[in-house]
């Protein structure tokens, strides 16, 4: 009997017999990672119109910035500055402005022309700037002005003060020639059209005379008594 036991237990099928899996360290062998296919990440769409938006800001930044630097600096009036005054920092703050050209900046005193000796022949109020032709040396203001009425045609219709001009009269008896008065003489002031006479509208022109100017003051007042002023603005 115990021969037998021993051997149906022996003589059990393999089938029976169940095959535990195989551990080496108490845990289940990990499956190997699925490979993906991974595309390169600069062909990705999204980041190239990323780099091209950052590319975009970086230029239109640049370009910012530049035309930020495109100003001019100019003095403004620090407070009311009447006919008189001599210039100084004082009287003065630093403005920057952007100008559409070259010859609009340069109307105006720059922040680094030297001050010293400028006297303001005319008033310039709190915050406006200072222009050029009413900020002159003590020279030009110690000269004499001459008031002139002048025909709107016998004068450029853009004359401003500051301007050179060469000052002609042309007499009313046709047979007589025209005659130069004064050469490059500085207009220090004129105004807008005002009246009418004779049937032309005329303009007021101050202009300020050199001492050297005053010895034909005379004549050039009786020759201007029988004829009509002009004035030839020579370049700006």
């Amino acid at each position: 009997m115990g021969d037998s036991g021993a051997r149906s237990t022996g003589d059990r099928k393999e089938s029976d017999v169940v095959q535990s899996p195989v551990r080496s360290s108490g845990f289940a062998v990990p499956s190997p990672p699925p490979q993906r296919n991974r595309r390169a990440r600069w062909k990705d769409g999204r980041l190239v119109l990323g780099v091209l938006l950052v590319a975009i800001t970086a230029l239109a930044g640049a370009k910012l910035l530049s035309s930020a630097d495109d100003t001019t600096a100019i003095w403004a009036a620090d407070r009311d500055l009447p006919a008189g005054t001599r210039l100084t920092s004082a009287d003065l703050t630093t403005v920057r402005v952007r100008f559409t050209s070259s010859d609009a900046a340069g109307r105006y005193v720059a922040a680094d022309a030297d001050l010293q000796g400028l006297v303001m022949v005319r008033p310039v109020k709190a915050g406006e700037f200072v222009p050029r032709e009413a900020a002159v040396s003590q020279a030009d203001n110690d000269r004499t002005e001459l008031p002139l009425s002048i025909a709107t045609g016998r004068l450029p219709a853009d004359t401003a003060a500051g301007d050179q001009v060469d000052i002609w009269v042309v007499p009313k008896d046709a047979a007589l020639p025209a005659r130069k008065l004064w050469e490059t003489i500085r207009v220090s002031q004129i105004d807008a059209v005002k009246g009418v006479a004779g049937g032309s509208a005329r303009r007021q022109v101050l202009v300020a005379l050199d001492p050297a100017d005053l010895p034909k003051l005379p004549a050039a007042l009786a020759a201007m008594s029988t004829g009509e002023p002009v004035l030839v603005r020579r370049g700006r």
